[in-house]
């Protein structure tokens, strides 16, 4: 049976090796599917003026992107089991990923960037390597941890920490 709890929650990416930092507290639905399966859906604020939501000049105003025009929120949904995560970002035509992560496996990491044409675009993918995955709570996820790197090829583009804390 599907069961579904409002939760407020905080997810944080951070780069062991490289300035890269962003931080999200708002408030999500957890689904649980099964004993220790969750879907995690939640909605992440606009993208700022450019893809790597760094902004060098006047944020611009709400609901609008300088670059690609209106913007709208967009979908954040973390699947999350002790043995793997798989997190996929999708919105209004901007910027759209999908991370899969199991520990001691290279998983697929897939960017869709934005398209000015109405013909579907191919993804950016590249690699990632889970050199830990630590999920804590037993009937409900409290704490989320996973370490990883991200490979083009054989070049690392970054060690990172995805972090996500659930509060009850």
């Amino acid at each position: 049976m599907l069961t579904h709890h409002r939760k407020s929650v905080c997810l944080s990416l951070v780069s062991i090796d490289l300035p890269v930092w962003s931080v999200l507290e708002t408030a999500a639905t957890l689904y649980q599917k099964d004993r220790d399966r969750f879907h995690l859906l939640l909605t992440a604020p606009p993208q700022k003026n450019n893809s790597l939501n760094i902004s060098f000049a006047e944020p611009p105003e709400p609901g609008v992107d300088k670059i690609h025009g209106p913007s709208g929120p967009r979908i954040l949904w973390l699947e999350i089991s002790p043995y793997r995560v798989i997190m996929t970002m999708q919105g209004n035509s901007q910027l759209s990923y999908r991370h899969f992560w199991e520990k001691g496996i290279y998983g697929v990491t897939r960017y869709w960037l934005p398209n000015e044409s109405l013909k579907p675009q191919q993804p950016i993918c590249l690699r990632n390597f889970t050199n830990s995955l630590e999920l804590i709570g037993r009937s409900i996820p409290e704490h989320l941890r996973v370490e990883y790197e991200l490979w083009a090829g054989k070049m690392q583009l970054g060690r990172y920490i995805l972090n996500l804390e659930v509060r009850h």
